[in-house]
């Protein structure tokens, strides 16, 4: 299934998955079994992906794509855990080593946006901002000390994401990673949630990147290094993953910052992601005085 959050003309945010190009409002479709929420949807576990999976197979789909608002599929996570350094081909263009462990670090939920949403940031703040394509892995059910054996068990799906960062502000001498990945709209997600059992391998799925559709990343999630089964293991030894947790993988070679010259988003650009299977992240950049 392809499950989405979306937004009519009475702004309300609605839960809904996507056939033949229309929406079915699971919680219409299902008479009120299934919420009209994201995030209260993946709490309820796995009976309540299989009833959407049987609403969605008697249902008409009633709302065309091109009439809602698609926000990012989660809107409110309590966390958003990502991943760097985490392909071989960006670690030989960043000329490092391969890291020993996985690099973490944390973005908010304040900075997520959905796709066509701006991608927004202060001109006097940063001018150095960069686009990091990346397979996000959303959690389906509360996970801890799980073993990577078990981990797809608790996979609700996959999304498109945009680890965007300001770069500035991350290398910059005594400030951190943490204050350049989470300005406000820099992790765009979407257009929608994949579920787990369409996508037969996540480690082997195109990964790209766009630019003013110039493409600036090629590569394939077999780059990765540390795979997410692992990830699911060594994170859930640490702490709890909720329902609607999202992993996002690492990027790949083709970053802005290791080019000669490095290049830098500014306003008027459009930046766009895309993951075999998961359709199309797209966002315009937008830069304030």
């Amino acid at each position: 299934m392809k499950l989405v959050s979306y937004q009519k003309s009475d702004k309300q945010v609605h839960l809904g998955a996507i056939k033949d190009n229309r929406i079915v409002n699971l919680n219409r479709a299902s008479a009120g079994e299934l919420p009209d929420d994201m995030l209260q949807f993946l709490q309820l576990g796995a009976a309540a992906m299989q009833t959407a999976k049987q609403v969605l197979n008697d249902a008409v789909g009633t709302t065309p794509l091109e009439s809602v608002k698609l926000l990012a599929p989660i809107t409110n996570p309590s966390k958003i855990i990502a991943i760097g350094l985490n392909y071989m081909d960006h670690v030989r263009e960043a000329d490092i080593g391969r890291p020993e462990l996985p690099t973490m670090f944390c973005k908010y939920p304040s900075a997520v946006i959905g796709s066509a949403e701006e991608i927004r940031w202060s001109a006097g703040l940063t001018d150095q901002v960069d686009y990091e394509a990346e397979l996000a892995v959303v959690i389906g059910k509360k996970t801890r000390n799980v073993g990577r054996e078990l981990a797809y068990e608790h996979i609700a799906g996959y999304m498109n994401c945009n680890d965007v960062s300001a770069r500035g502000l991350q290398f910059k001498p005594g400030d951190q990673w943490l204050r350049g990945k989470c300005l406000d709209s820099f992790c765009p997600l979407g257009p929608y949630l994949v579920t787990r059992d369409e996508i037969a391998d996540p480690h082997r799925l195109a990964i790209k990147c766009l630019l003013n559709e110039r493409l600036m990343q090629d590569s394939n999630t077999s780059e990765m290094i540390y795979q997410i089964p692992y990830l699911i293991e060594y994170l859930s030894a640490a702490f709890t993953l909720l329902p609607g947790d999202i992993i996002a993988t690492g990027t790949p070679h083709g970053v802005g910052a290791f080019r000669d010259p490095p290049v830098w988003l500014k306003s008027g650009d459009r930046v766009t992601v895309e993951i075999e299977g998961l359709g199309s992240l797209s966002n315009p950049c937008v830069a304030s005085d």
